[in-house]
């Protein structure tokens, strides 16, 4: 999953010093590795800042003085490849924040340790969570991992464009094109160029990219089809716009929706705090959010605690991962980062409901669509970048284009499924 978040680019946060509880003789120690982003960096704990992670943990040891922890914090651009190494190596933290489209491969190479008998243990109950959030820690009947915080897509407007033209947000893409000359027509909405967001027209027109439980490729259907030809009919109509350079595409967009250049843009929470910088929602209140068009269905992402095998402290782990997923601590975590919570409980929180993005992603986040967690899923977006890319700019057809992506999908991500 694309996520875009300001990071600080923190050297390894050496924290044990800092959290300690020097009071009693050797507490259990918990060790930890995340985003900076979610732990603050180095200066910043030196200054007396704060984090999320930082602030909930320090209450977790007020509460549980025989517990301290060291915590390593790198950014979200080098997650992936630290932990890997770390468990690699044989000497992982007990405790890691994973990307959920990571977790699949960890657990294929036995790194992780199932979570069951420890959740049924501390009564614990995974249905707390919405299924979709659950889903990328979930495999072969065991559960690997606990959900942090959750993403989707959904559609943003700029309600006063919206409102100036006399339409609603679109409930279909027929709709969107049909209202477009309304809305300046190329300007009604940006369409970003990456494979990650071709999802919410696959999604919507029925499609996947694996049929997992029958082991098939279907990347190629016919679903998949009309859905690429609906993204390109959008352009051929000059009822949206792109940025054919796809390396800049995100940040195009971006751009041009806060600037107020375009009326909509398909993006996930994470997004906001940027978009609130800008000149169009320097009023908060004229930031919309509505389901996606067709069948409002956005891919669902976001990260899970997961604990590694060979830990000297699993119980301890599991103990501190059933406070982080609380209801209060999702709270926190909601308040602080703007994030999604995975708990259903959550979105009942005042303090949740008062912030209207993240309020109004409840919607989406009832109907999300699990990707397909496979060991491999983080790559099942390398050729559909190449092939989305084609199609928009009109280098090739959408059955050609996908054509492609299933004989990579065979060569190089799931060689024992079949195809179509």
């Amino acid at each position: 999953m694309r996520m875009k978040r300001t990071l600080l680019l923190a050297p390894v946060l050496a924290l044990t010093a800092v959290l300690s509880t020097a009071a009693l003789a050797d507490p259990i120690t918990i060790s930890i590795l995340g985003t900076d982003g979610w732990f603050g960096n180095q200066a910043d704990q030196a200054g007396g800042g704060s984090s999320a992670g930082y602030d909930m943990m320090q209450q977790y040891m007020k509460d549980h003085p025989d517990v301290k922890f060291d915590v390593r914090g790198v950014p979200f651009s080098e997650l992936d490849t630290t932990q890997l190494s770390a468990m690699e190596a044989h000497q992982g933290p007990d405790i890691m924040i994973v990307n959920s489209v990571t977790v699949g491969s960890f657990i294929d190479r036995g790194y992780l340790v199932p979570l069951d008998d420890l959740i049924k243990t501390n009564g614990l109950k995974t249905d707390i969570f919405y299924p979709g959030m659950l889903s990328s820690a979930v495999y072969a009947g065991k559960t690997y991992g606990l959900p942090i915080d959750t993403g989707t897509r959904v559609l943003y407007y700029n309600k006063k464009l919206l409102a100036d033209a006399g339409v609603q947000p679109p409930a279909s893409w027929d709709e969107l094109k049909a209202d477009a000359p309304k809305l300046g027509g190329p300007k009604a909405i940006f369409l970003n160029n990456d494979a990650y967001y071709a999802l919410p027209f696959i999604y919507g027109a029925g499609g996947d990219l694996l049929d997992v439980p029958n082991k098939k490729i279907v990347v190629n259907s016919a679903q998949n089809v009309q859905a690429l030809e609906t993204a390109k009919g959008l352009l051929d109509a000059k009822a949206a716009t792109t940025a054919l350079d796809q390396a800049n595409s995100y940040n195009n967009m971006k751009a041009a929706f806060s600037a107020g250049q375009v009326a909509m843009e398909i993006d996930g929470p994470w997004t906001v705090v940027d978009l609130l910088k800008g000149d169009a929602f320097k009023d908060p209140a004229n930031l919309g959010v509505a389901l996606l068009p067709g069948k409002g269905s956005g891919p669902v992402g976001g990260h899970d605690y997961v604990v590694r095998q060979g830990t000297k402290a699993k119980a301890s782990s599991l103990k501190f991962i059933q406070c982080m997923s609380s209801t209060e601590s999702q709270v926190t975590v909601s308040k602080k980062l703007g994030l999604l919570p995975t708990r259903k409980s959550a979105y009942d929180s005042p303090d949740v409901k008062s912030q209207p993005t993240v309020a109004a992603f409840e919607p989406a986040i009832k109907q999300t669509h699990p990707r397909p967690w496979v060991p491999a899923g983080a790559q099942l977006f390398d050729q559909l970048k190449i092939d989305y890319a084609y199609v928009l700019s009109g280098q090739k057809d959408a059955r050609t284009a996908l054509d492609e992506v299933a004989k990579a999908y065979k060569d190089q991500v799931v060689p024992d499924y079949t195809v179509g």
